[in-house]
Order: structure tokens, then sequence, then C-alpha cells
């Protein structure tokens, strides 16, 4: 029953993970929020209510501290470390959202990263709308992880 989330008797349950050793966990993940060029334009430039982009990287760093709380089979860690990177890419109307999670912990920081990556999308998304309403958040996947039993993995 390793690695499976309901026991015979059916009941969800937490994987048991006091028996495995801590190791340094690290995994990168990445989101883009596609709009057009005038409105990523306008996320640069900033609007009334502030810094869209500053508000999003505070947003992604939130998103990766409160994943436990929002994912129920997520263990809390001791993140030890996060960067978060926004790249507006103007001309072609899409920005780029990574995040590297960084802990030493007895289980991996996946979640996180990909948490990190969708909430500062969603707080891109909430200030593109405004100006396209046919935005939208693609691509959120892992790009790499490190540490642990199952070790290493690369995205192609």
């Amino acid at each position: 029953m390793a690695g499976d989330q309901a026991g015979a008797d059916g009941i969800t349950r937490i994987v048991e993970v006091g028996a495995k050793a801590e190791t340094q966990r690290e995994a990168a993940a990445e989101a883009w929020l596609i709009s057009t060029p005038q409105a990523v334009a306008n996320l640069i430039a900033g609007t009334k209510k502030g810094d869209p982009i500053e508000a999003a990287k505070i947003a992604g760093v939130m998103g990766v501290k409160r994943t436990p709380d929002l994912l129920p089979f997520c263990h809390p860690l001791r993140i030890t470390g996060v960067e978060l990177t926004i790249e507006p890419q103007e001309a072609a109307g899409r920005i780029r959202i990574t995040s590297a999670v960084r802990a030493t912990d007895r289980t991996g920081v996946e979640m996180e990263a990909m948490t990190s990556v969708t909430v500062a999308a969603l707080s891109l998304y909430d200030t593109a709308k405004a100006f396209d309403r046919a935005a939208r958040i693609e691509g959120v996947r892992l790009l790499r992880k490190s540490g642990g039993k199952s070790g290493e993995y690369r995205a192609e």
C-alpha cells in the first residue's frame, strides 16, 4: 500500500513518511499567462492598484507556504528557499512564471512549486482580465525535481 492515499478500509489518509530519511529536495515548475501584447504592456506598466508583477511574486511565495492547506494529501514542509521569476514577453503577449522550491524534509516539493506558479499566474490574470477577458493560463508543469527515493527528473 505504499504510496496509496486510501487504505483497504477506504479511509483517505496522508501517506506515512516518518520513517523516511530527511534529504535535500528541490523542484521547479512553470506556468504561462497568455494574453495580448497590449495587456502584457499594461501589466508591466502597473495599474492604479500597484505593480501586478510584484503582487504576483508575493502571491506565488504565499502559494508555496499554503500548499498543504489547499491540497489534502500534502504534508507541511520545512521550506528552505523559494525563487520565483516572472518574465514578461511583451511582443509575444505572454508571461512566463517559474518557481524553484527547496526543502530539507521527508517528502518532495513538487506540489509546492506547481502551486507557486499557478497562484502567481492567477494573480496576474486577476489584473490582466481588465485588459483582456480572453487571457488564459497554460502550461503548468513540473520542470525538474531532485532528492528522495525517486531521484532526478527533468522535463523534455
